[in-house]
């Protein structure tokens, strides 16, 4: 192994974060066809971001209609809070996955 490959990296070294709190960040929840799915993602996005607004929010059916998808923007304050926004929405019942 080369030196290159020995070197540990130093916290100094590390690239800065691609993200920086608070910002306004783009997700696509994708799931299956439903009367609620809108609702239902929406109430779990504002335990998140409380100051969500659904009307913003962009619903499209699939082309066959079998799923949904919603387009959302939420406000992150941190990594930690998207991260565990990601996987509360990826723990939904409806959701398929999360872009």
């Amino acid at each position: 192994m080369s030196e290159e490959n020995k070197k540990v990296e130093n916290p100094e070294e590390l690239p800065a974060p691609l993200l920086q709190f608070p910002c306004e960040f783009p997700m696509k929840i994708v799931g299956v066809k439903a009367d609620d799915f809108a609702q239902q993602l929406v109430e779990v996005i504002q335990k998140f971001d409380p100051n969500f607004n659904a009307a913003e929010a962009n619903m499209k059916e699939s082309a066959k209609g079998n799923y949904l998808s919603l387009g959302v923007v939420v406000n992150a304050t941190s990594q930690e809070m998207l991260d565990n926004l990601y996987q509360a929405l990826v723990d939904h019942k409806y959701t398929k996955f999360v872009l």
